[in-house]
């Protein structure tokens, strides 16, 4: 998978991860981390957005080992992030998304 569809997964992991950055600092923020602090349904909500990353890569061939290696981010990120405040803290720092589109691109050979 080259071109536009990684492109385009770039894209949302950057929304999802890192489309701020806080003034000050290097730190990177996105929609997951912000959505993350509605209790429960927030860290729902960021999940299944991180799921279309997964499915995109499953479309385009990605091996089911890298796929249970993405599904297992997505998992860590949502049960982590889901502790209050700590939580928060977390889904800065995991980047879940960003982690599945790298493991995609170099499973396709990107």
């Amino acid at each position: 998978m080259d071109g536009p569809p990684l492109d385009r997964l770039r894209t949302l992991a950057a929304l999802l991860d890192e489309i701020v950055r806080i003034p000050g600092t290097q730190i990177r923020l996105g929609i997951d981390p912000l959505l993350g602090v509605v209790p429960l349904a927030g860290d729902t909500v960021a999940g299944i957005l991180s799921l279309a990353i997964v499915a995109v890569a499953a479309w385009h061939g990605v091996s089911k080992r890298t796929l249970v290696r993405m599904l297992g981010n997505i998992a860590i990120d949502v049960a982590l992030g889901s502790v209050p405040v700590a939580g928060d803290f977390f889904d800065i720092y995991w980047k879940a998304n960003v982690r599945n589109v790298e493991l995609a691109a170099a499973d396709l050979g990107d």
